[in-house]
């Protein structure tokens, strides 16, 4: 127990004396000098400040102690200071053995960029291993003829260090027959002889014992001892001899159990007992023991274990062969192992970045591959490579060291996951292979925008409909991941008719659903189109747009609107038929629109209630309306006409209208007029009258004179022909009403030469004169300029102007101009309330002016005041 401390106390002196650190710089490389066995967490030296590396730098670049080994790592870096330390016992002799230079190679790694530093640390030997012999009885039979000056060859003692630090002398005890003599050989080894000074007696001692002492040179020493007993016998005066004294061997690490390595052989002189050898290994571990066998008869050496290049290179043993009486001899047996290629590639992962972002740029370095193999040559020779087929590949970098690095562009959106298998290859005969399976995953990152299904969608909606019915669904889709790829929806900013999008539709931000936020009115508007906008929640989050069109359908919930005559009974209007009206003549015709469209807008005529049923027809489809018969002198004067339009639609709706009619040929014959078209009991209103009439009479016959005399010049001139169609010109119509063929339009032509009285709103025209279409060919009509007028409106205060427009009917501010298609009646009248409370527009014109539209000519007459 003593021994002990003494051994640890020399031990600590011995590191504090000999510790020394050494450093070494090319290439990368340092060197450190350590004595073994020093605890862990001992500070063998800075190796940043000896590498010239920061502290940050060692962190920021995951630096670490990597080596060769398999089982051990006995260094360690501290990331904090930069001292590389002791992690494990490091024991020389189990390490280097007998090998006079033990040296531990360590490698630093550091990454980003990757960089290696190897680090060669000499283990120096303490002296912490004292000498032993095989045998702690020494048996010698010596016959006692032996002559003075005998040498006997001692067991050699063992000691595991090396140096000064191993056996350096014997000492034997003091005898009088015995002395010791130690001997060097070439390889530094020493060998003990019992030298016998004086001649035994057997008679007088049959038996000696000493005491045999090994010491090493180590400070403080250690020693180890054995008893030596001596039998004296009678003379035996030859030891074994061997052929060689040293014999050599190979063999190949696969070998099979009981191959003979090697046969070791040994002669004795002597004959009989004294002549019979014995072979044994002499101090042989107990690893070397299990691998091989000695016979001891023959001297064959055979394979019993698992031999392995890897773990031993060469294998020394000590064979000693012994006779009869005990005289030995030694011999040292040489076994160098052979390599096969018995170990495939070691594939490590040193480091790897999992998951790689999609957006890194080809050769971006991803992981640390080391490929170790544990054969020498050809046989540790490794190609490493992966298949094909994946956007990365491996580029050599130091030593055994592969960088693992992107070829292309990463898209998750196509591969999201990679499994790269690292396939290493080494160059023995055969080959061995390894191989290895590295998963990557690509992080994914907001690099696509919502797709939208279509490139537009169309919604149709019949109007009228209920708020918050569904038009239609929109649908994007975002192939990125979690909230890169959730889309939301929503409506952009613009305008409908005037108001914001959002007062009409609304669309479901998570669905893309689109609904009505009010009911559609088609007369309003037909169409209108809308943009929503898909966006994902990624950062900076990512949209598309698409236009959405509605489409509103028109149904049937507009009425008939009967422009003439007034609906209503606020103005009084009233057709003037002659009574020489024939069969199929044109008295009048009823105008109305539809602000629906389609077959909604495809309006009927019909006469529901007649004075004389038989009297009058209208035409189902333009509204006209024409005698059925000639008119007699029975017939009534006073007719009324109630008049039914009915549109097309399901369900049809209608709407009626009075239609007054006079048979006569002049305003003269008819004495209540007056009572029909005004309710004013103002005494005036004779009075005016009566000045109109006779106005109207006078102007009437100045016309007739004008016109003879107008004829009279131009006997070869055609006749006149104006195109009196009478219609609702589009301008003087409610907005949206369609423009249906057959339906709110006076297709007929009829012709008329007008007069104008001027004076005050009892005036009225007298038409003197008419003219049916088989008169005069179309084509010829008469186009009148402003002298042709000049007598007829020379008193009106200003020149009358003719010109040519397409207004057909006119509202004035305060007044009504009403064409007659009785062929010889205008009368005014007030603006009807009915078109005043239906919005429709009024042209307004000058207080001073009249306009007055027959067919497409239309006379402008400035009217005094």
């Amino acid at each position: 127990m003593g021994s002990a401390v003494y051994g640890r106390l020399a031990m600590n002196c011995y590191c504090v004396v000999f510790l020394f650190v050494a450093l070494h710089f090319a290439h990368g490389d340092v060197s450190y000098t350590i004595a073994e066995e020093m605890k862990g967490g001992f500070v063998i030296g800075n190796i940043a400040k000896d590498l010239g590396l920061g502290m940050a730098t060692l962190s920021s670049r995951k630096a670490s102690i990597d080596t060769d080994r398999d089982d051990k790592r006995y260094c360690d870096i501290n990331l904090s200071t930069g001292d590389l330390t002791v992690s494990d016992r490091i024991d020389r002799e189990s390490l280097c053995g007998k090998k006079a230079s033990c040296v531990l190679k360590e490698e630093l790694v550091l990454e980003n960029p990757l960089e290696l530093h190897r680090i060669s640390i000499h283990v120096q030997d303490i002296n912490d291993n004292a000498p032993e012999f095989s045998e702690d009885l020494i048996s010698f039979e010596i016959r006692e003829s032996a002559d003075k000056g005998a040498r006997f060859l001692l067991t050699e003692a063992r000691d595991a260090d090396i140096g000064t630090n191993a056996v350096q002398r014997y000492n034997l005890q003091n005898n009088e027959h015995f002395t010791i003599n130690v001997n060097t050989d070439v390889s530094g080894r020493k060998h003990s002889e019992l030298v016998l000074l004086k001649e035994l007696d057997r008679e007088k001692a049959k038996e000696l014992k000493l005491v045999l002492t090994a010491v090493d040179g180590g400070s403080p020493q250690r020693s180890g001892t054995a008893i030596i007993r001596i039998t004296v016998l009678d003379a035996n005066d030859n030891a074994p001899v061997f052929s060689q004294a040293v014999y050599e061997a190979s063999v190949p690490e696969n070998s099979l159990l009981d191959t003979v390595v090697v046969t070791v052989s040994a002669t004795d002189a002597d004959t009989g007992p004294n002549g019979d050898i014995t072979y044994n290994f002499d101090h042989v571990s107990d690893e070397h023991a299990s691998l091989f066998s000695l016979n001891h008869k023959t001297g064959e050496v055979k394979v019993i274990g698992s031999l392995d290049y890897e773990t031993e290179t060469s294998i020394e043993l000590r064979v000693r062969a012994k006779d009869g009486p005990g005289l030995t001899s030694y011999c040292t047996v040489v076994i160098d192992i052979t390599d096969v290629n018995d170990n495939p590639p070691a594939i490590n992962l040193k480091s790897l970045t999992n998951p790689i972002p999609e957006n890194v740029p080809p050769g971006t370095e991803v992981g640390i591959i080391n490929v170790q193999d544990r054969d020498s040559e050809n046989n540790g020779q490794v190609r490493c490579a992966i298949q094909q087929g994946v956007p990365f590949k491996l580029v050599p970098s130091i030593k055994n060291y592969y960088s693992l690095v992107t070829t292309g562009q990463l898209d998750r959106e196509l591969v999201s996951d990679y499994n790269i298998t690292i396939t290493a290859t080494d160059e023995g005969s055969p080959p061995l292979s390894s191989s290895k399976s590295v998963q990557l995953s690509v992080a994914d990152i907001n690099d696509n925008p919502p797709v939208f299904e279509e490139q537009s969608y169309n919604a149709y909606v019949s109007e009228n409909n209920k708020p918050g019915s569904t038009l239609c669904s929109v649908s994007a889709r975002d192939p990125d991941w979690r909230q890169n790829g959730t889309v939301v929806y929503s409506l952009l900013a613009g305008e409908v008719n005037g108001a914001p999008v959002s007062s009409y539709m609304s669309v479901n931000g998570d669905t893309g659903v689109i609904h009505s936020v009010r009911s559609f009115d088609y007369e309003q508007f037909r169409s209108f189109k809308v943009h929503v906008m898909a966006r994902d929640n990624g950062s900076p989050p990512l949209s598309s747009n698409v236009t959405v069109s509605v489409f509103i359908s028109d149904v049937n919930d507009n009425s008939p609107q009967i422009l003439y005559p007034s609906p209503e009974g606020n103005s009084f209007m009233t057709e003037l038929v002659p009574k020489a009206a024939h069969g199929g003549s044109l008295v009048s015709k009823v105008i109305a629109v539809d602000a629906d469209s389609g077959q909604n807008a495809w309006l009927s005529y019909h006469i529901v209630k007649s004075t004389d049923p038989g009297l009058f027809t209208i035409s189902v489809h333009s509204g006209e309306i024409r005698t059925q018969r000639d008119i007699s002198e029975s017939d009534s004067m006073k007719q009324n006409l109630v008049v039914a339009v009915k549109d097309n639609g399901q369900p049809s709706l209608s709407a009626t209208c009075s239609m007054y009619l006079l048979i006569s040929d002049n305003l003269a014959e008819v004495p209540e007029l007056k009572d029909l078209s005004y309710n004013e009991n103002n005494s005036k209103l004779t009075s005016y009258l009566i000045i109109a009439l006779v106005s109207v009479s006078t102007f009437f016959l100045t016309f007739i004179i004008i016109i003879l005399g107008l004829r009279f010049c131009r006997r070869r001139k055609p006749r006149l022909l104006f195109d009196g169609a009478v219609a609702i010109p589009s301008g003087y119509l409610p907005p949206n009403y369609a423009d249906v063929d057959g339906t709110g339009t006076l297709h007929s032509t009829y012709n008329y030469d007008a007069y104008l009285t001027t004076g005050s709103r009892t005036s009225d025209f007298k038409f003197v004169t008419s003219y049916n279409d088989n008169t005069l060919p179309a084509d010829q009509t008469l186009k009148k300029s402003p002298s042709d007028f000049a007598d007829v409106f020379g008193d009106c205060g200003g020149s009358p102007e003719v010109r040519v427009s397409n207004v057909r009917y006119i509202i004035l501010t305060d007044k009504t101009f009403t064409l007659s298609s009785s062929q010889s009646f205008f009368a005014f009248s007030k603006i009807p309330t009915s078109l005043a409370q239906k919005n429709l527009p009024q042209k307004e014109y000058p207080p001073t002016s009249l306009h007055v539209c027959v067919s497409v000519t239309c006379l402008q007459v400035r009217v005094a005041p």
